[in-house]
């Protein structure tokens, strides 16, 4: 189900135990080769996908476009909420979605900026309504909601996602090829940080100044489709424990 489909009374009378989903991504540059838009297309994907193995199960809000991504503002084209502003904005859709009577929410997504801001968005949500017993609020980010390292086959060159490389890379020449400029000739930027695994601040120039992170010259769509498939499916499994919760325990569990 999608929310943007549906008229109030829908919604009204929809179990408070149907989970709801805001896919939150980022516009923001992915070096010379791919797209501003390449997280939420990327996102955008995954969830059609899961939304069709999901069924009516969950309801689904429309994609957030608007993201954190201040480290990348040194490149043209990248458009960011102020870190706080989209932490406060987080809160705000939680406190919607509450005020609607959903008491399952997920925020999936789909750029690695958000991770933090969501995460505690939903760890703050928690604290305001500590009296509640009921409420299951989740952060997750599509390609390290599985299993880690995935297992994606054969032929990789990364095990893990970095930033306009490989993985993304890949899934774009799958989805929008006509988007991705020439590859071939871009050498592998490390992502290694010697100070790891202390937090370390930066900005993307410190670490590259193309703009992009990983391995992108490896990319090729047969990859972008097996890395759709495996992160969809991770998606759909994380997603069918959301919907079994049995809305009292920690570590939940079907009622």
């Amino acid at each position: 189900m999608r929310l943007q489909d549906m008229k109030w009374p829908e919604v009204q009378a929809l179990s408070g135990d149907v989970p709801i989903v805001a896919p939150i991504a980022a516009v923001e540059q992915h070096g010379r080769h791919l797209p501003v838009f390449t997280d939420s297309m990327l996102l955008g994907e995954v969830c059609r996908r899961a939304q069709e193995a999901m069924g009516d199960k969950v309801v689904w809000a429309p994609l957030l476009w608007l993201g954190n991504s201040h480290h990348h503002m040194d490149f043209p084209g990248t458009v960011s909420a102020e870190p706080r502003v989209y932490l406060d904005l987080l809160a705000g859709l939680v406190e919607n979605f509450l005020a609607h009577g959903f008491r399952r929410i997920v925020f999936l997504n789909g750029h690695g900026g958000n991770i933090v801001p969501s995460s505690q968005a939903v760890f703050e949500a928690r604290q305001r309504h500590r009296d509640r017993s009921d409420l299951l609020l989740l952060s997750a980010t599509y390609w390290s909601v599985g299993p880690q390292p995935p297992d994606l086959g054969p032929g990789f060159v990364q095990d893990h996602m970095e930033h306009a490389c490989e993985w993304e890379t890949s899934m774009i020449l799958r989805l929008a090829p006509d988007l991705v400029g020439p590859i071939s000739h871009l050498e592998e930027v490390s992502g290694a940080d010697g100070f790891a695994p202390a937090a370390h601040g930066w900005t993307t120039k410190d670490r590259s100044a193309e703009g992009y992170i990983g391995s992108p010259s490896h990319a090729t769509a047969e990859k972008g489709e097996r890395l759709f498939q495996r992160f969809s499916s991770d998606v759909v499994a994380f997603l069918e424990k959301v919907v079994g919760w049995d809305g009292r325990t920690w570590a939940g569990g079907r009622s």
